[in-house]
């Protein structure tokens, strides 16, 4: 029986159902059961025993080499990223006792900061929860507030599937990075949680989910489809925060110069009348002499 902790074996399973028999260079004759490669097929590609693969993929051994973890990632055709993630998956580690997640904390210093940035900008914590944003970052998305999450607001909220006209090419970055960030570290309630209600909320998800892709966010330009200015492209950076691991600082810009410049600000025109509207509603009122 498969032990359910056998990740390197569902990772194995997950990839080779990814590459079609004629993308390895096997003719297709007859019907095939399930798609991508058998078992069978991987094994000769990679140039070890059929045996053996089985082996892996049941969990029986968890100790194959670098050379081999390396034929097998050139069969399933897998990038640097998803290399590294193989071989982290079948490092021999020792269990350890869970223990509670450390709290997400900002630093004084990047709150400072946040308040003072000019561009759509927040903080967000390992498994995507917005831990602090600025005015024109919820003037972007009225989702992007403190203590909500974005892959649950991604998936589930129609206000926000809307924003992003890309949302296919946007869902398959945020859980590739998100089986990057965990990796073998599974055992958080927080991560338990979040991946059992996408999975049974969202088909989705839970497709994306079971092809185990693993990638890091690079900077690239988004899309978006906003309800009051329309389309606009910004581009996106995400930048780690030097003594907080796991926190970034993602930060939206234009291009100078350019169409969307000119609608990011005025959208932050808007947003600024709004937020002086606020302070100005919650001011002492003025005394009867005035």
């Amino acid at each position: 029986m498969t032990d359910k902790l056998n990740h390197l074996g569902e990772y194995l399973r997950a990839r080779r159902g990814l590459i079609a028999p004629a993308q390895a260079g096997i003719p297709e004759i007859g019907v095939r059961r399930v798609p991508g490669l058998r078992r069978e097929e991987v094994a000769m590609l990679a140039g070890i025993s059929a045996d053996y693969y089985l082996r892996l993929e049941r969990g029986r051994d968890r100790n194959p080499s670098v050379q081999v973890l390396e034929s097998i990632a050139r069969v399933l055709q897998l990038d640097d990223e998803n290399m590294i993630y193989l071989l982290s998956l079948a490092a021999d580690k020792p269990r350890r006792t869970r223990r509670r997640a450390p709290m997400e904390t900002v630093p004084a210093g990047m709150l400072k900061l946040l308040s003072a940035l000019t561009q759509p900008a927040f903080v967000e914590g390992r498994y995507f929860d917005v831990l602090a944003v600025n005015p024109l970052a919820t003037a972007l998305s009225s989702r992007l507030t403190v203590g909500r999450n974005q892959l649950r607001d991604m998936f589930l909220d129609p206000e926000e599937i809307a924003l992003h006209p890309d949302w296919d090419g946007t869902t398959e970055c945020l859980i590739s990075s998100l089986r990057q960030s965990v990796g073998t570290d599974i055992d958080d309630p927080r991560f338990i949680e979040l991946v059992g209600e996408l999975s049974l909320a969202s088909p989705r998800f839970r497709a994306m989910w079971s092809r185990h892709d693993v990638g890091a966010q690079r900077g690239t330009s988004t899309l978006f489809d906003h309800p009051q200015i329309g389309e606009m492209r910004l581009n996106r950076e995400r930048l780690a925060i030097s003594g907080a691991d796991g926190i970034y600082l993602v930060i939206y810009h234009p291009e100078a110069g350019s169409e969307d410049a000119d609608k990011l600000a005025l959208l932050a025109s808007s947003a600024l009348g709004i937020e002086t509207g606020r302070r100005t509603d919650h001011s002492p009122a003025r005394r009867a002499s005035d």
